[in-house]
């Protein structure tokens, strides 16, 4: 008897230890990461101005984990967390559960409102539920020289009439394809995709309202986008729609870029509509490396037919100097010029219609 418990003992802990090793195994890649970004603003405006400290500026404050499992036979699982956060109050953002304007929730505390998915994916794409980026967002992101962030953020963007689903959508379905697709990136979104070749997204997304009544499908719609690259040159279009008993609203763009080496130069064309109203904007810049950093220029504007003709018209220049692959200061500063009853204003300013505003970065960012 003392044996077998002797024998006992041994087994046991060998076991315990085999099936924790094959949970480590099993979950093969699990990352924490994000950024603190934040910058001293300055925004001046007709009717007031406001000096502050803001979090990200240069690119989105952030909370992210992320993971895979390897499934075999070049199959993998994986997913994706990620919070914005205001690093300037330590409190979180507020995110849509429903793509409609009644969905607001979670302002102030932390909630996954970038991203929040889980994947299935191989050589042959991959599959994607939950909340995320939108096909036809990319289209405003990728050729924006200064990202999309802080007082030189694209015109096409800030004066946008997209509604809730301009830049993500929870409750969706989406498949993904690009040429030499890695499934070891699986959950890295559009960057996910390295080299050259065609890339695909299609995205579909639900409102979940009840059956049945007039605003049943509200929320619901679907985004698609088309990429093609040669390595220096990028062309992609896209087209987006999402159902409100108000009226759908429909986004539609494309652009190119090209890197020459001493310049990138990038641009985009954007078409939209909400119920009866249109719109439509375009963006040209550049980005030039100087030193060990780059200078990133950007004209864009943005109109509607609303009545008087709504306009917005923005210069931005910024510079990116980076202090190591993880940390950068930076600084940027825009102008943008309304036309009729067009008030867009930087950083914090109020500006009265068919009057300008200037708005000024200088800040810090660091990715861990």
């Amino acid at each position: 008897m003392s044996a077998k418990i002797t024998a006992m003992k041994a087994i046991v802990p060998a076991a315990l230890a085999a099936s924790l090793a094959g949970t480590a195994f099993a979950q093969s890649n699990v990352t924490v990461f994000g950024v603190v970004d934040l910058a001293v603003t300055r925004g001046s405006g007709s009717i007031s101005n406001q000096t502050g400290l803001t979090s990200g500026q240069l690119a989105a404050s952030r909370l992210a984990f992320k993971g895979t499992e390897d499934l075999g036979n070049g199959l993998k699982a994986g997913f994706w967390l990620e919070a914005g956060i205001n690093a300037d109050t330590g409190t979180g953002q507020a995110t849509n559960t429903n793509n409609q304007v009644t969905g607001s929730a979670g302002g102030g505390g932390l909630t996954f409102n970038r991203r929040s998915h889980l994947s299935l994916g191989g050589d042959w794409g991959e599959i994607r539920l939950g909340r995320d980026f939108l096909p036809q967002y990319w289209n405003i992101a990728h050729y924006d020289p200064l990202d999309l962030s802080g007082t030189g953020t694209s015109q096409v963007l800030n004066s946008s009439i997209g509604g809730p689903t301009l830049v993500r959508a929870s409750n969706s379905v989406s498949y993904l394809y690009g040429h030499g697709f890695n499934a070891a990136a699986i959950g890295y979104g559009p960057g996910g995709f390295s080299g050259s070749g065609f890339q695909f997204q299609a995205t579909y997304y639900l409102g979940e309202n009840p059956s049945g009544t007039e605003t049943s499908k509200d929320g619901r719609g679907y985004g698609l986008r088309a990429l093609y690259s040669t390595g220096n040159l990028t062309m992609s279009g896209a087209v987006g729609r999402t159902r409100y008993a108000a009226g759908d609203t429909r986004q539609n763009n494309a652009g190119a870029s090209y890197n020459f080496g001493m310049v990138e130069v990038m641009g985009m064309y954007e078409w939209d509509r909400n119920g009866p109203l249109k719109a439509r904007g375009w963006l040209a810049g550049v980005r030039i490396p100087a030193g060990v950093g780059n200078i990133r220029l950007a004209y864009s504007r943005y109109g509607s037919d609303a009545p008087g003709s709504p306009t917005a018209k923005k210069w931005a220049a910024g510079y990116v100097h980076p202090l190591s692959k993880r940390t950068a200061l930076y600084t940027a500063v825009a102008h943008v010029s309304n036309e009729g009853p067009s008030a867009s204003a930087l950083n914090g300013a109020v500006t009265a219609p068919g009057k300008s505003s200037t708005g000024f970065d200088v800040g810090i960012k660091h990715s861990f």
